[in-house]
């Protein structure tokens, strides 16, 4: 198959989604995206994008755009829950950037998804389609959409997130494990802060919880804040819900005044069951393939989980362009992926990712567009 004859439909319009869009039809592929959303809102939270993350949307010609919307933090600081002591810091100056081949920037979801959406081609990105069915013909896939819409493709990529549906179209149903804990998510203006400026970006570690707390803009007007916490089972339908910000303050009253006047100043709290799957090294079948967290979700404590999406994305396209069947490109991709994700996987159940000294090249370092290939057996 050469790339103008190879039709390929993305589901799902999230990081992992709109990468491997953007960078299959700068390869020559017609791709098509489709989005059970009606538009994008600004809902959500903070990402970090790693160094790693911007060496893939560069490809993208999207630096420049990200370096306006998001922020370019100092450092990433590590604090104790109880002294406040500085555990562990990596600095993200001029010789990071240099280290690591790219900056690091911290953004809100919402900023980031609309500077991927300028990747794709015009017209490409498909609102509003729920997929409901998913079917071998004799040359093609068929996709159907709770609207009733129909489309074909010779490959279908499944980017539809932790409770994917392409995924239970290959393996049945299965529902995300529930970690036993949640997360605590609030979004505020910087100006209800009292006593001063705080750092970029820090995390801080409790005996049993943690919460991170960063910039999301080169502004320092707004503020994110996220709390894994432990908590009983999640028996409520909904995947997020308001919370109370009683509870979120209250959860770490014990810790530094430094996190408790930040704290003070959340208004809206929403709450997460923090889930992830099993790990599960079977990432296709025939002429489907799952990437993100429809193959490989991950406890959100490294950081890790959209940058590996965009990272499976530059890798896969890379895949799909260079062989000649699908077959063969998701051997590649697996083969390349699975090991690397295998290490970010157990260090995020870890829960260990720069609380103290750590080697990060490995991480930070790798360059998803020039990496090598490992070959399908």
């Amino acid at each position: 198959m050469t790339p103008a004859d190879t039709r390929i439909a993305v589901v799902g319009a999230g990081l992992a989604g709109m990468t491997v869009a953007g960078l299959l039809q700068r390869a020559g592929f017609p791709v098509a995206v489709y989005e059970q959303a009606p538009f994008f809102a600004r809902i959500g939270a903070g990402i970090i994008l790693s160094a790693n993350a911007i060496k893939v949307l560069r490809r993208l010609d999207l630096e420049a755009k990200l370096v306006a919307t998001a922020i370019a933090p100092a450092a990433f600081v590590s604090r104790a829950w109880d002294t406040g002591a500085t555990t562990y810091r990596l600095d993200f100056d001029v010789e990071a950037e240099a280290r690591f081949g790219a900056p690091f920037l911290n953004v809100h979801r919402a900023d980031l998804h609309k500077v991927l959406e300028t990747a794709l081609t015009p017209g490409s990105l498909h609102f509003g389609h729920s997929l409901v069915g998913l079917e071998q013909r004799a040359d093609h896939m068929r996709l159907t959409f709770g609207s009733g819409q129909t489309a074909v493709a010779d490959i279908v990529i499944g980017a539809d997130g932790i409770r994917s549906v392409v995924r239970e179209f290959l393996f049945g149903a299965e529902p995300p494990r529930y970690t036993g804990r949640i997360a605590q998510r609030a979004i505020f203006p910087t100006g209800r802060i009292l006593g001063g400026p705080i750092d970029d970006c820090t995390k801080w570690w409790g005996e049993d919880r943690h919460i991170l707390s960063y910039f999301m803009t080169s502004r320092r007007d707004e503020v994110y804040l996220m709390g894994a916490v432990p908590a009983p089972p999640w028996e409520h339908e909904e995947t997020s819900r308001p919370g109370s910000r009683d509870d979120f303050i209250a959860a770490f009253a014990h810790f530094h005044p430094d996190l408790r006047r930040i704290l003070e100043a959340a208004q809206e709290v929403n709450i997460w069951p923090i889930c992830d799957r099993p790990r599960n090294d079977t990432w296709s079948t025939g002429n489907v393939v799952l990437m993100g967290d429809a193959c490989h979700a991950v406890r959100p404590y490294m950081a890790a989980g959209g940058v590996s999406a965009i990272e499976d994305a530059a890798i896969l396209a890379r895949c799909i362009a260079r062989f000649g069947s699908p077959a063969e490109a998701f051997r590649c991709y697996e083969a390349t992926r699975i090991p690397r994700v295998a290490e970010v996987q157990r260090i995020s159940i870890e829960n260990s990712w720069m609380h103290h000294d750590a080697a990060v090249d490995w991480f930070f370092g790798y360059d998803a567009c020039s990496a090598p290939l490992t070959e399908p057996r």
